[in-house]
């Protein structure tokens, strides 16, 4: 008999979430649902859990039984199950936190990203420079080394917007954002050049938030979205003092795509956005 996992993955452990929400819509107890799909109440807590693997033809017999009727929420739960090739990111697992390999696997996996950032430029814009003197004032202080592993990370998380077919990626930055310095005016003006030039792809998209546009909706975090095949497998990451966290909670999901709405329109469009960053490199 299989043993649980202690460390399931990001994907196995949002399907089990996804169970347990169909399961919990239908009414069922985790014993009824066990009665049903012939399982024990723990083997149906630990699939839940993300702790036991799924194949997709039981997703489909635990949806049936669920009385879901979504094909296209089905089929998209059943696309999660069976991936045992190991992502790139997992030869970090001894290196960086569980909540960062979480997620760079749900952006990996994401059918299209938008972003919002205030104070930060979005990691996957960053160059190599930008990235490394901004680990350098992370808080408490990192090592060299784990300065290094920081940096090899985040650039690598940069292949997703150049692989042979890859999602449509919008990104909205405010002003203060290109405005802060993170190392030396040659760094700061190779990073504004660095973004107008990837802006250039055909399936990425960014927008500027000048200050003189006034206020939009935000607490000032930066909002990193990653659109699902479906919508209600979406999820939202919040930068946080205490790392990255993970929304998914439908209504959440709402209030953050209606945000980023808001932001979108209070954004230059991308012409003049490039325009705007170009003035700020010929400023520096």
């Amino acid at each position: 008999m299989p043993q649980p996992s202690p460390l399931p993955t990001a994907r196995r452990r949002r399907l089990g979430v996804e169970l347990r929400r169909l399961r919990e819509r239908a009414d069922l107890s985790a014993t009824q649902a066990a009665a049903l799909i012939g399982a024990t109440q723990s083997r149906v807590s630990n699939i839940e859990a993300g702790r036991y693997g799924v194949s997709a033809d039981r997703v489909r017999t635990i949806a049936r039984h669920y009385d879901c009727t979504d094909e296209k929420l089905i089929d998209a739960l059943a696309a999660m199950t069976g991936e045992r090739r190991r992502g790139w990111w997992e030869e970090y697992r001894e290196i960086l936190s569980p909540r960062v390999l979480d997620l760079t696997e749900v952006e990996h996996h994401a059918t299209a990203l938008r972003v919002a950032h205030i104070i930060n430029i979005p990691g996957l814009l960053q160059t190599t420079d930008h990235a490394r003197a901004l680990f350098c004032h992370s808080v408490p202080p990192l090592k060299p080394h784990e300065i290094e592993h920081r940096v090899s990370h985040r650039i690598k998380r940069q292949e997703t917007l150049h692989r042979e077919q890859p999602p449509p990626y919008t990104a909205i930055i405010h002003e203060a954002a290109l405005r802060m310095r993170f190392g030396d005016r040659t760094t700061t003006r190779a990073q504004l050049h660095h973004i107008n030039e990837i802006s250039e792809l055909t399936h990425v998209t960014v927008s500027v938030i000048p200050f003189d546009n006034g206020p939009f909706p935000t607490s000032g975090q930066g909002i990193d979205y990653f659109h699902g095949p479906v919508h209600q497998l979406d999820t939202v990451q919040l930068d946080t003092d205490h790392g990255a966290e993970l929304i998914e909670s439908p209504a959440q999901l709402e209030r953050y795509r209606l945000v980023l709405e808001r932001m979108q329109h209070a954004a230059l469009p991308p012409a003049k956005s490039r325009d705007f960053v170009t003035q700020l490199t010929h400023d520096l």
